[in-house]
């Protein structure tokens, strides 16, 4: 599939995802809450009881009845299981209680390279890799064909993008093109702290008898035919049968001729010459 149209198919899937909104309660009820997260908790005919709450820099809350409560730490289901216990000492003999986040504020990722909205994204339950890109806007089209997931290592603070080169980081790479065939690569949960990294794709360029000329974003193992039908293809001047790939080399530059079903690579020029008749 051209990689112009790859990215057409991501966009729509990513856009997909993202007009779905907040992930599903089962996947809220193991999120992890934490300071400055918003809970909403409700107790069955207890309208009293019910609201919204929001977690202070401690790691608890006040809830009626019961005072402090400490969340922080906690998945949602145990936040749940502790509130039942309390209210179930000397107030209510079997209350219903469920809580779910409104607000995420306690965790996040960072978001760098070629998409189209690059920041710091909240955590949100277990968002996935395609989730926080569809929230970044997608890749742009200069995007190279993976992202970098960037992780911290265990307790170490993070207050801002965390790059391969800084400290001690874990690096998983995941293929982008990956989509096409539907796997579950793209599903991979983050963690707090985590940032992606989408890099900048390597380029080659194409002159001569070519519908538009010009650098052009290559993914591995791209073909001289792939590439020449990024530039348009060829006018109708143009040759197959005496192209040329200007390559250096060590330093020094060579003219390779080429066919259409061979490789290019990273800053090679295709030329394409005038045919004769």
């Amino acid at each position: 599939m051209p990689r112009l149209k790859c990215q057409r198919v991501l966009l729509a899937l990513l856009l997909t995802l993202a007009l779905n909104g907040a992930p599903p309660l089962s996947a809220q009820a193991d999120y992890v809450v934490g300071a400055q997260d918003v809970l909403t908790i409700n107790v069955w005919e207890q309208a009293d009881l019910s609201g919204r709450f929001t977690v202070e820099t401690d790691g608890t809350f006040t809830f009626p009845l019961i005072g402090r409560l400490k969340a922080g730490g906690l998945t949602l289901r145990e936040v749940e299981a502790e509130l039942k216990k309390r209210l179930v000492d000397g107030f209510f003999k079997n209350p219903q209680v469920s809580v779910t986040v409104d607000q995420y504020r306690s965790q996040r990722v960072f978001v760098v390279g070629e998409v189209r909205q690059p920041g710091t994204y909240p955590l949100t339950g277990d968002m996935t890799l395609i989730e926080v890109l569809a929230k970044a806007g997608s890749t742009t089209d200069q995007a190279a064909g993976e992202a970098l997931i960037v992780r911290t290592t265990p307790g170490q603070k993070v207050t801002g993008p965390v790059l391969p080169n800084e400290g001690e980081t874990v690096i998983d790479r995941v293929e982008l093109q990956a989509l096409q065939s539907g796997t579950s690569r793209l599903q991979v949960p983050l963690r707090d702290g985590d940032t992606i990294i989408v890099p900048r794709a390597e380029t080659v360029f194409v002159f001569g008898q070519v519908r538009n000329p010009g650098a052009f974003p290559i993914r591995p193992n791209m073909t001289v035919l792939q590439v020449l039908s990024l530039a348009g293809g060829m006018s109708d001047r143009g040759s197959t049968a005496r192209i040329k790939i200007v390559r250096f080399v060590d330093g020094k530059k060579r003219e390779i001729k080429v066919k259409l079903d061979d490789l290019v690579q990273a800053g090679d020029t295709i030329m394409v010459p005038e045919r004769f008749f």
